[in-house]
């Protein structure tokens, strides 16, 4: 229990404390004109309350991650608790942070955008690739989930409602309008409300873990963590069958730590702010709140199977982390609590899964110059949503696998291009650089071993990826020396 509390607060001490040196390096300028007031057009730029702002943007990042990531991620044990808290810390807060800030001082622009100013064309290129890979399969991710989750509950058994089919076009259908409609037609006014069911919801979870469950995780667990002498007890030893901390489980666990994604979504509401004094709050302070929620998941996955990794292993191969998310919701809130809550957890992804779209739009129209119509609207969205029902044909694993590898790759290329940004202001770079560096050595080592990549051996691709991110170390220091060298 003290481990729970520990881990919680630290990611509210880092807010408190960190963050304000983070935002002292970014160049913030409250006197400054935000996008949404030059540019206001009534479809994206559109004025939005910084509190409605904040809980749009979490909704927006939350979605399904911090919860699916975290229960996969219990396999690994405890030490998932201490991947979460430090990567949200050093690196995916920092992420969020500096996504928003580039969006608003680059007129609300999308990611490929902002990469051709800082870089080149051929970056600009290359991070619309992988932002538009990433939107779509975030939003194909964010149809199979959900559908799966509602067609499941035993309450529509046997009846249409208990079809998987019947559930994805239903949500296609509420994405063709949501990527469609005006941001303040339904985001601007359901959002909130979702985004507090969210924080209701984790907040009673989190309650009911404490007060019932026999099995947080203590600090002697962390200890078995690392003492082979607990090999083969199931209860304490979260690794029997030899999961690789490194690569796989910073992949496996990248919402709540570190998520590309995150960054795809700041243009909505950087094109909504009216101050920049607003972004760390907003960015900043939802991925905070999403390392809560991460953080009560995870332990939720460690604490309620008192079988341990057997159990919770047996659960995900029969069900996958929906199932495990009905048990955890039915066991600790009850009937009617358990209800809430696995609607609430189908709506999260539906939430996330309409910005993707209406993110990958943006992302489109942005690249090419297309003006803003109905018509040009139209033509984006129905074939891309046409796309996205055959894709969701395939088997969700594959789906998941290319989604959490791009998600880590965008996010290590956001903080390279944030790097660029704080280097060319002459601040304190290391604060996204660092991160940038541990981000490029575990993507690395990731594709040379994932089946979906080179599929190595994790003995060869741990070193390589470890010595790629010493060479780009030893660049950027030549890099830094080299413009001390210039005179000013």
């Amino acid at each position: 229990m003290l481990i729970f509390f520990i881990c919680i607060a630290l990611l509210v001490l880092a807010y408190k404390f960190y963050s304000p040196f983070v935002e002292r390096q970014a160049g913030i300028d409250p006197t400054a004109k935000t996008p949404q007031t030059r540019f206001n057009d009534g479809v994206d730029y559109v004025e939005v309350h910084p509190v409605k702002a904040y809980l749009i943007q979490f909704l927006n990042v939350a979605g399904v991650g911090p919860i699916f990531g975290p229960i996969l991620g219990a396999l690994y044990g405890p030490v998932a608790l201490v991947w979460i808290v430090i990567g949200n810390i050093l690196g995916g807060a920092v992420h969020d942070y500096f996504s928003g800030v580039l969006s608003i001082k680059e007129d609300g622009k999308s990611l490929p955008e902002i990469a051709g100013h800082y870089f080149n064309v051929f970056f600009k290129g290359v991070m619309l690739v992988f932002t538009a890979m990433l939107l779509f399969f975030v939003g194909v991710v964010f149809i199979m989930s959900p559908a799966g989750l509602l067609s499941n509950l035993s309450y529509f058994e046997g009846t249409f409602l208990s079809g998987n089919t019947f559930w994805v076009l239903v949500i296609l259908g509420y994405y063709f309008l949501a990527t469609l409609l005006p941001i303040d037609k339904i985001i601007t006014k359901l959002y909130p409300v979702f985004g507090l069911l969210m924080i209701v919801m984790t907040l009673s979870l989190a309650v009911a873990l404490l007060m019932n469950a026999p099995h947080l995780p203590i600090a002697e667990d962390f200890l078995a963590y690392f003492d082979h002498s607990h090999y083969n007890n199931d209860l304490l030893e979260p690794n029997p069958n030899g999961l690789p901390v490194w690569p796989l489980l910073f992949v496996t666990i990248t919402c709540g730590a570190i998520s590309g994604f995150h960054s795809t979504q700041a243009p909505i509401m950087a094109r909504c702010l009216t101050n920049e004094k607003y972004v760390r709050p907003v960015y900043y302070g939802a991925m905070m709140s999403e390392g809560i929620v991460a953080c009560v998941w995870a332990t939720a996955g460690i604490a309620a199977f008192p079988g341990g990794y057997v159990e919770l292993k047996q659960i995900l191969d029969q069900g996958g982390p929906g199932l495990v998310v009905n048990q955890v919701a039915t066991s600790y809130l009850g009937v009617m609590g358990g209800i809430m809550a696995i609607i609430a957890v189908a709506i999260f992804p539906i939430t996330s899964g309409d910005t993707a779209f209406r993110s990958l739009r943006l992302t489109i129209i942005d690249a090419f110059n297309i003006p803003q119509s109905m018509r040009n609207r139209l033509l984006l969205a129905v074939p891309i949503l046409v796309i996205a029902y055959f894709m969701t044909k395939i088997d969700f694993s594959l789906i998941w696998r290319y989604f959490a590898f791009s998600n880590m790759l965008l996010s290590t290329s956001v903080l390279w291009l944030a790097t660029k940004y704080l280097f060319d202001r002459g601040t304190f770079h290391w604060i996204v650089s660092i991160p940038a560096i541990i981000g490029t050595s575990v993507t690395v080592s990731y594709i040379m071993t994932a089946g979906i990549g080179l599929g190595m051996p994790i003995e060869l691709s741990k070193p390589i990826g470890a010595a790629v991110g010493v060479v780009v170390l030893i660049a950027l220091i030549i890099a830094h020396q080299k413009r001390k060298a210039v005179p000013a």
